[in-house]
């Protein structure tokens, strides 16, 4: 940028480059697509009208200096602007070939309706921009860039900074880890869309006439021409985005398009006051979603005030309306389908936003359990306490939904019989002389131990071991922790006789080292003996 101050124009078209570079740094989803070739079509036309102010600031000096009596020095002044024009001429002509070459090469050309065959085609962009070893028309652009900016450089005070930045230099891609290692080429073609490729262009291409602009202006002063007295005063509204999230901020600035340094307009937007900064108006506040169309858009609209003193000493109240979108906020559980939650247990979720990438703060709440955070953005464990529940997700303070669940109790778990430490095999039976342990294990439900592993610890804490033989129960005893040595039965048992087992007690121990009682009912199992 200059050093020297911007026009609101000037800082309009700013926004709109901020704006597109936070876009493909989302790498936003392809419903978005359209919304680049609107912005592409905004950038165009803005280059255009831009265009047609430097050719008329150029006829302005031209009249300036015939009427000062075409003075050498103010002749030289005209070469000047005569040079600067044809320069941003050139590369603004590079620039709308290779948009050419892009919608060919990479889009497909256009289709029976005037659209772009392939709006959303990345692969094509990158061989065409970037090359497989970095040697596509990005890098051979960046010098073109640049070497205008130099170029202009010799013309003005008022030196202006690269057009072609790498991620290291650029406002926005510098705080973003992912993006400030990448070079010019990547950061801005890299995963890129046709549509969004021709908008990085665009955007380019009013870079330049804005730079054209300011070097004009600066040449008309040289020579008187810029002194101009505006006829005509018009309400604008400059926006970041026509298109905002949900619960994040809208931001732009509200202005006279033919401000004066001696005015301090007063401004209101829906009926409430904004700050003004010389002469501009800063627009800060929070989008409101609901009334979502099928594409996830909700469509409102801004009306403003601005009041100037005229030389009457009467106000003029200019109004003015402006809409804009806001989008729908998405975000996706991360199994893709709801999965089971169990009652009383550590239940592990994770819901995450790709599109609203690093502007995902999510909080989560319920009506039937206990949340606890995990610390890592978007994972949380919920201990539900009913058969069914609500989870509520909210970014930045905003609710987004609230996803329902059904909550399962824990499965019962399996009794395994061991005899001597082996399992006890039904089908054969046991050594009436050689069994002298018994063990009952309480075996997890496989699904239930995978899902929630830190709930899924059952034992069986209590037995009743008797030795029957026919309908008579010969001897019998009560063994803790599952089972143990049953010496004082063996040395009694004969074949044909049987062990029965009751299972009396059986507990589990949930993540958080509580033990409970499982129910299990009358759980009876036998051990017969040859």
């Amino acid at each position: 940028m200059a050093g020297g101050k911007e026009t609101p124009r000037q800082k309009m078209i700013g926004m709109m480059y901020l704006v597109l570079t936070a876009m493909l740094a989302l790498q936003v989803s392809s419903a978005i697509i359209e919304k680049f070739i609107l912005l592409n079509n905004s950038l165009e036309l803005s280059s255009g009208a831009a265009n047609k102010i430097n050719q008329e600031t150029v006829l302005k000096i031209k009249a300036a200096v015939e009427k000062s009596g075409n003075r050498s020095s103010d002749v030289a002044v005209i070469k000047q602007a005569d040079e600067v024009r044809k320069i941003s001429s050139d590369i603004t002509n590079q620039l709308n070939a290779l948009k050419q070459e892009i919608i060919t090469n990479a889009g497909g050309g256009f289709n029976e309706e005037g659209g772009i065959k392939n709006p959303d085609e990345e692969a094509k962009v990158a061989e065409l921009m970037i090359g497989a070893r970095k040697n596509g028309k990005a890098y051979q652009l960046k010098q073109v860039l640049n070497g205008y900016t130099t170029a202009l450089n010799n013309y003005s005070p008022n030196k202006f900074a690269g057009l072609a930045l790498d991620g290291r230099e650029d406002p926005v891609a510098k705080g973003n880890k992912d993006q400030r290692n990448k070079d010019f080429a990547e950061l801005n073609f890299e995963s890129t869309p046709v549509a969004a490729a021709l908008a990085v262009l665009s955007q380019k291409q009013t870079d330049i006439r804005r730079m054209e602009g300011e070097v004009l202006n600066y040449l008309a002063s040289k020579v008187g021409a810029a002194d101009i007295k505006f006829d005509r005063v018009l309400a604008m509204v400059s926006a970041d985005a026509k298109t905002v999230v949900a619960g994040t901020k809208f931001k732009g600035q509200m202005f006279i398009a033919a401000s004066a340094s001696g005015i301090t307009p007063r401004m209101s937007l829906n009926g409430s006051p904004v700050k003004v900064e010389n002469g501009v108006g800063l627009i800060e506040f929070t989008a409101q979603g609901g009334g979502y169309n099928a594409e996830g858009l909700a469509k409102k609209e801004l009306r403003g005030q601005i009041t100037i003193p005229t030389p009457s000493g009467k106000d003029t109240t200019y109004t003015m309306t402006q809409e804009y979108f806001v989008v729908k906020p998405s975000y996706q559980i991360e199994t893709g389908t709801l999965p089971p939650l169990y009652l009383g247990c550590a239940n592990k979720l994770s819901i995450q936003s790709p599109a609203l990438g690093p502007l995902w703060a999510p909080n989560f709440s319920t009506d039937g359990g206990e949340i606890i955070p995990s610390g890592q953005k978007g994972k949380f464990t919920i201990v539900p306490n009913k058969s069914s529940l609500n989870i509520n997700v909210s970014n930045a303070g905003n609710l987004l939904g609230s996803e329902p669940f059904k909550v399962n109790r824990v499965p019962k778990p399996s009794l395994e019989v061991r005899v001597n430490g082996a399992p006890f095999d039904e089908r054969r039976g046991a050594p009436a002389s050689g069994a002298r342990s018994v063990q009952v294990l309480a075996v997890p439900d496989e699904s239930f131990k995978n899902f929630s592993p830190e709930d899924a610890k059952f034992r069986v804490s209590q037995v009743e071991i008797s030795l029957a033989r026919g309908n008579r129960r010969i001897g019998g005893v009560t063994l803790n922790g599952g089972g143990g040595s049953i010496s004082s039965l063996a040395q009694q048992a004969q074949p044909g006789d049987r062990y029965v087992i009751s299972i009396l007690k059986v507990e589990r121990q949930n993540f958080k080292g509580a033990v409970s009682d499982v129910e299990m009912g009358n759980q009876i199992r036998q051990v017969t003996l040859y």
